[in-house]
């Protein structure tokens, strides 16, 4: 039975390609390239096309005040999706209409709207679950799923035949329209996103397509059909909505009668049997290759002899404004010596603890601890992060960062002895160390790898003699961040006189499979470049890196009776105010160390010069404060209170909203411009 291309991309089951289609009416179209997106294609009644491919190009998006735009899933921006009201009555129409696999973005979430009794046990009404892996059995199939928020980890299966009302649930991260066209789209469904971020790209054709556009989008996808002829090798881009009619006429024909036009990435899928084969560059469009792969193809004939997941590690320059990145393989064989880290606060150096070595800081800030127990830091302190793992500590089966960590103070120094006192640091403590090096040592960067924690700075000691050029010696230093999985394919040319290491996802190709290989493939593994990548690329590799990393843990509770302030914490005026009120207690409330935002500036009109007021975040009454100020009394004056309800709490903590810190500032300064006119108020 004819339909529509449009119907049949609409019932079209990815799984099943590739599908032969006839087409029953034809059509021909020249010159009208805009109408079709850039797509031009002749098909005539009759033909046979086999399609092996089915991509969403572009989305038609309807705004809130109902005007349609056209917006190519290249679009440079970020956008939010919004959960899908519509439920969903089983699990085998959830496992119909998305994208489910081991990547992290095709694992959906579901709300389940009643109770599901398990012989695992019972998944309320309201519990939200996580499902991570599809199986397809003789008898229909099942979902692995893992349930949410439940300590201990749930883990269970549901069968394709289970019913229920399974809803989407709100999806807080922010996706590019290439991820949401790829794991985000349900089929038959719109998706509905705002746009949170347009990213700047000067050289991209609809950089302003939303520049006047604000709310809601609604997305409506339209595919784009990758399909072949028996007589051509060039790939056919068929756009979803041309006005064809076709027939599924796959049983009908076989389907290796066609050429096998294939991506990287579609080769890379294949099972482990499909290789070696021999493959062809299609000639479809120009290829913009790097100058290893030129020599590699210069004969348009290729081996590919395997799949694999090569070993990448992804380092940025240092030093310079524009900075570049890239990835090194694990075959690189320069050296590599030391540079000093910096760690912004005790969390990141309590982080970086290594097995394998010691690490000595010293303080570049200083920071007077309220806490009992933890020390304070003075700037050139000197520290000593001991051999160990990462302290970490375990609430209610979840693993979490300590409040603090011990390490080794350098009290006295000379030049063959020094004195340590074990001490213990917050890791809260907004500070600033920098490391210590004296390692004269040359690694390579593998070494660097398996001996210390990433990220590690280095620069380059010996370059790497067997590369024409190494791009890393010119670096003046190199930020070593993590090690990755890149996927290649081993390809080399007919004579297995060059070998190479071919990344999937970075090298834009289309291969005419031939036909089996029967030599040997090599032992040996193939030579690797160092890749120069784009900030895209590069962001891409790290968007994700981060997400195993356990976040810091909010400072402790300040303690109900801190040790009394150092008076060099004070401004002058304070001391001299506090000399003669004696009665002015201190400890009358908690304060924390003061930070350089948490000065505002006032003028002193007595000397005309400007002045410093600390303004520390500290918890106020909310409705005695207003009234306190409003009085002329001072913060010492003000007593501190807290709530009972809190004392349970373990971090309880309540901050003073912009409306009362702009009341505060303003009270002060007009306390200050009278001051010059009276008698001094008792303010800090």
């Amino acid at each position: 039975m004819a339909t529509t291309l449009h119907e049949f991309t609409q019932v079209l089951d990815p799984k099943m390609f590739p599908r032969v289609l006839q087409i029953q009416s034809g059509i021909y179209c020249q010159g009208c390239v805009y109408e079709m997106f850039g797509r031009e294609c002749s098909l005539s009644t009759g033909d046979l096309l086999k399609v092996i491919d089915i991509t969403i190009t572009r989305f038609t998006a309807q705004t809130s005040s109902n005007t349609e735009l056209e917006i190519p899933v290249e679009f440079p921006g970020l956008f939010k999706l919004l959960a899908d009201s519509q439920p969903y009555r089983s699990i085998q129409e959830i496992a119909d209409s998305l994208k489910i696999s081991s990547h992290r973005l095709s694992q959906p979430v579901f709300l389940s709207g009643s109770e599901i009794q398990l012989a695992q046990g019972v998944i309320r009404e309201g519990d939200s679950f996580r499902i991570t892996t599809v199986t397809h059995e003789l008898n229909g199939g099942r979902v692995q799923c893992e349930l949410l928020h439940r300590e201990p980890k749930f883990c269970f299966s549901l069968s394709f035949s289970q019913q229920g009302h399974f809803t989407e649930c709100q999806d807080n991260q922010f996706y590019t329209l290439k991820e949401i066209a790829e794991w985000k789209i349900s089929k038959g469904r719109k998706r509905t996103v705002t746009e949170v971020k347009t990213l700047p790209k000067k050289d991209f054709l609809f950089s302003n397509l939303l520049e006047n556009v604000f709310g809601e989008l609604k997305l409506t996808p339209v595919y784009e059909l990758k399909a072949v002829t028996r007589l051509s090798e060039k790939i056919l881009l068929i756009p979803s909505n041309l006005d064809v009619e076709v027939v599924d006429v796959t049983e009908q024909f076989d389907c290796d009668s066609f050429v096998q036009p294939l991506s990287l990435m579609d080769v890379f899928k294949r099972p482990p049997e499909f290789f070696p084969v021999v493959a062809k560059l299609s000639c479809e469009r120009p290829f913009k290759l790097s100058p290893e792969l030129e020599t590699l193809f210069h004969s348009k004939q290729v081996i590919i002899h395997h799949a694999f997941s090569a070993k990448r590690i992804l380092a940025s320059e240092m030093g310079r404004e524009s900075t570049r990145h890239f990835l090194i393989p694990e075959s690189y064989n320069g050296r590599f010596k030391r540079r000093p880290r910096q760690f912004p606060t005790a969390y990141d150096l309590e982080r970086a603890r290594s097995e394998t070595e010691q690490i000595r800081v010293v303080a570049t800030r200083e920071f007077e601890s309220v806490y009992n127990g933890l020390a304070s830091v003075n700037a050139g302190d000197e520290f000593i992060v001991t051999k160990g793992k990462s302290c970490a500590l375990s609430h209610n089966g979840t693993k979490g960062a300590a409040d603090a960590f011990q390490c080794l103070k350098v009290t006295e120094k000379s030049q063959k002895t020094e004195v340590k006192e074990p001490v213990r640091l917050p890791v809260c403590l907004e500070g600033g160390f920098m490391e210590l090096v004296k390692d004269k040592r040359q690694y390579t960067i593998a070494e660097i790898c398996r001996w210390f924690p990433l990220p590690f700075n280095v620069n380059v000691s010996v370059r790497d003699l067997s590369l024409k050029v190494d791009v890393l010696a010119g670096a003046p230093g190199l930020h070593i961040e993590e090690e990755i999985s890149d996927p290649c394919l081993l390809i080399s040319n007919s004579e297995l006189s060059e070998i190479r290491e071919v990344p999937v996802n970075r090298a834009d190709l289309i291969l005419n499979i031939k036909q089996r290989w029967d030599g040997e493939s090599p032992i040996c593994s193939g030579n690797s470049a160092i890749e120069e990548i784009s900030e895209d690329c590069y962001y891409t590799l790290r968007r994700y890196a981060v997400t195993t990393i356990t976040p810091p843990p909010r400072p402790p509770k300040k303690p109900k009776d801190p040790p009394p302030r150092p008076p060099k914490m004070l401004s002058s005026r304070s001391e001299s105010v506090n000399s003669e009120n004696s009665s002015c207690s201190p400890q009358s409330h908690c304060v924390e160390p003061f930070k350089q935002d948490d000065f505002m500036q006032c003028s002193d009109s007595k000397n005309g010069k400007d002045k410093k007021i600390p303004i520390s975040p500290v918890l106020f009454p909310k409705p005695t404060l207003q009234k306190d100020l409003a009085k002329g009394r001072s913060l010492d004056n003000i007593s501190i209170t807290k709530l009972e309800d809190d004392d349970n709490d373990v971090h309880d903590y309540e901050y003073i909203d912009e409306d009362q810190l702009d009341s505060i500032r303003r009270t002060f300064n007009e306390q200050d411009i009278n001051m010059g006119k009276g008698k001094p108020s008792n303010t800090i």
